[in-house]
């Protein structure tokens, strides 16, 4: 997939179809995600780990990505990545930068919300920077509240968000592998 100036071609949010991943999207998962990276961070082996091999470690795995296209052109992704006991991460989305500010991480976010309590999710957590601030206001209007959790796999990661779909938080023993 190559990258096309949309800021006049992606209209209406309406406009814009949610899909699931599949093999052609690869590139264009991996470009999007790695631009947004390297604008202000060096990729970290955890990227790599992810955006080399999505089907293998996102969707065989129990996850799910999920790509915006606007007339067939790939413009935004979302991964759901599982861990287990109903937990799971909500991670690398990116927008295109052209088809930004139209509203399609908005939807990519509720969509992957879907997804997540298809997939019977708990809890969807993220880890994220707050020099991204549009993304982290997108997290907050999502219903994501800021939390102190574990140590992250990323260099770059200076706040950690959740979202309970299943009610209120429940009351966290150390044991439970919940962080």
């Amino acid at each position: 997939m190559s990258t096309t100036d949309f800021s006049d071609q992606v209209g209406p949010v309406d406009k814009v179809e949610i899909v699931d991943f599949r093999s052609e999207h690869a590139d264009a998962f991996r470009r999007m995600n790695l631009d947004w990276i390297t604008r202000y961070w060096e990729v970290e082996d955890a990227d790599r780990l992810y955006l080399d091999r999505p089907q293998e470690r996102i969707l065989d795995s129990g996850g799910a990505i999920l790509m915006a296209l606007c007339d067939g052109a790939v413009v935004g992704a979302v991964a759901l990545i599982s861990k287990g006991s109903g937990s799971y991460e909500l991670a690398k989305m990116a927008v295109d930068e052209p088809a930004r500010g139209k509203g399609i991480g908005w939807r990519l976010g509720r969509a992957v919300l879907v997804r997540a309590r298809e997939l019977g999710a708990k809890r969807v957590y993220l880890e994220s920077n707050t020099i991204l601030e549009p993304a982290i206001n997108l997290y907050r209007k999502l219903g994501f509240t800021p939390i102190q959790g574990g140590a992250s796999p990323y260099d770059r990661c200076n706040i950690q968000m959740e979202l309970w779909l299943a009610g209120d938080r429940p009351s966290l023993d150390p044991d439970s592998g919940i962080r």
